[in-house]
């Protein structure tokens, strides 16, 4: 059978979009690690299926899963690329639409030239509310590596769980070596997003971030904004900052006991068709 997609990103995190409504497709988790294969199939960070909400006043149901083909909560830069696809679609005329994710609704409104300002949510501080093993709340919790390392990280659930460690200089910091031994640490059963955070000044920093179930990314908006909330809440940063990443810049505001406000652009690189035969098992 036939498929259309389109091929969209966010600041360089990279989407293969599908709409699930208009047509019908059964995507395994076999069937997607082969799409996300950047030699031999389309290739991306994750997949996004937009389908029919289940939920009353809600426009959309959204559901993400990272190219491993695991199924995750929520995606900052994948909500935005959702919401023009769905107008650009003419799935919808509205620019503001409220979207059915596994963690919750959350709210996308289209603006000029492509950006997308989003409600993304209350974040989560509690243990157990990212999850994270540890006998209470602390403002900053010591994570155990290999050969005796200690980092400190804080644990932010925004939608998805993040740990955020501030370092000095994130460009020298061997992501590849950390971010695996904390994506994957015993303390979170779900695994985590791990963001190493550089702070420039009060309203800028530089972030990478190794995704859980992806690897290292151009640019990660649920990190961006857990990472931000992290320093703000500590002092570190103002109420409203820009985040630098590989890809680009977000735009991310919140203050204590409401939601965070993340912005940034979107992009659609091209449409096509493909037979899924190829791809399944």
């Amino acid at each position: 059978m036939l498929l259309e997609f389109t091929k969209m990103h966010g600041l360089g995190n990279d989407f293969m979009v599908v709409d699930l409504i208009s047509q019908k497709a059964e995507l395994d988790t076999l069937t997607i690690q082969r799409l996300a294969d950047r030699h031999f199939g389309i290739g991306f960070d994750q997949l996004l299926i937009v389908e029919a909400p289940d939920l009353p006043n809600v426009d959309f149901k959204y559901r993400i899963y990272n190219a491993d083909g695991s199924e995750v909560e929520q995606c900052g830069n994948g909500v935005r690329c959702f919401a023009k696809f769905v107008h650009d679609r003419q799935l919808t005329r509205k620019t503001k639409i409220r979207v059915q994710t596994k963690s919750g609704i959350v709210e996308p409104e289209l603006g000029p030239n492509g950006w997308v300002r989003v409600n993304m949510g209350m974040p989560k501080f509690l243990p157990h509310e990212i999850p994270f093993e540890a006998e209470e709340q602390e403002e900053l919790y010591d994570l155990s590596l290999a050969d005796g390392l200690i980092v400190k990280i804080d644990v932010v659930n925004m939608g998805n769980p993040h740990a955020v460690t501030v370092v000095p200089d994130v460009l020298n910091v061997d992501v590849p070596l950390l971010g695996p031994q904390i994506e994957r640490h015993a303390r979170f059963p779900q695994r985590v997003n791990a963001g190493f955070l550089q702070i420039l000044d009060e309203k800028h920093a530089r972030l990478r971030v190794f995704e859980r179930g992806v690897g290292e990314t151009l640019a990660c908006g649920t990190g961006a904004c857990a990472a931000a909330v992290s320093a703000m809440r500590r002092g570190l940063l103002a109420s409203e900052v820009e985040i630098e990443l590989a890809g680009g810049r977000l735009h991310i505001a919140w203050k204590e006991g409401g939601v965070v406000w993340m912005t940034g652009p979107t992009a659609t690189v091209y449409e096509g068709r493909l037979d899924l035969r190829y791809f399944q098992g």
